[in-house]
């Protein structure tokens, strides 16, 4: 990226200035936000011991965690990739791989969106998709689990 960079720098110092512009706006735009998940994170770190994870978010979690797992991957928002360090960490403590799946299939359901996604499609259509994505997410997160936790224990 650095040679792209400085070939575009030498070639076109006005795209090269625009390209910074937008890098810098889009960096202003995710500070926040990543500065928001590394609070979470220290929070965690806090309070959250690695024996209460594997209760609410380990093995023995049941449907409290894939409960737990779909309506936090619905109300998540921002960039997914800013969700990635707390999921790490959250799994480095104890959480099921499954349950990290479901949040993140479950982060397609936008709730601001909603609305929009009803008046142009309807409501049935609306609700039918937004219930085969949770369902999906659940049979997703059960299989994701299966595969990688197989190829981890083969290591």
């Amino acid at each position: 990226m650095i040679a792209i960079y400085l070939v575009v720098y030498f070639t076109s110092p006005a795209l090269f200035h625009e390209s910074m512009l937008e890098n810098y706006s889009i960096f202003l735009r995710v500070i926040p936000i990543l500065a928001l998940v590394f609070v979470f994170i220290f929070l965690f770190n806090l309070f959250l011991k690695p024996d209460k994870i594997k209760k609410h978010l380990g093995k023995e979690a049941g449907m409290k965690g894939w409960v737990f797992s779909i309506v936090a991957g619905i109300l998540s928002t921002g960039p997914i990739y800013i969700w990635y360090p707390l999921l790490s960490d959250l799994k480095e403590k104890g959480m099921r791989t499954s349950f990290m799946s479901t949040f993140l299939y479950n982060r397609s359901v936008k709730l601001p969106l909603l609305p929009i996604m009803i008046y142009y499609f309807r409501f049935i259509y609306t609700l039918i998709l937004t219930v085969y994505i949770i369902l999906t997410s659940v049979i997703a997160g059960y299989l994701t689990e299966l595969i990688v936790d197989d190829e981890s224990k083969s290591n």
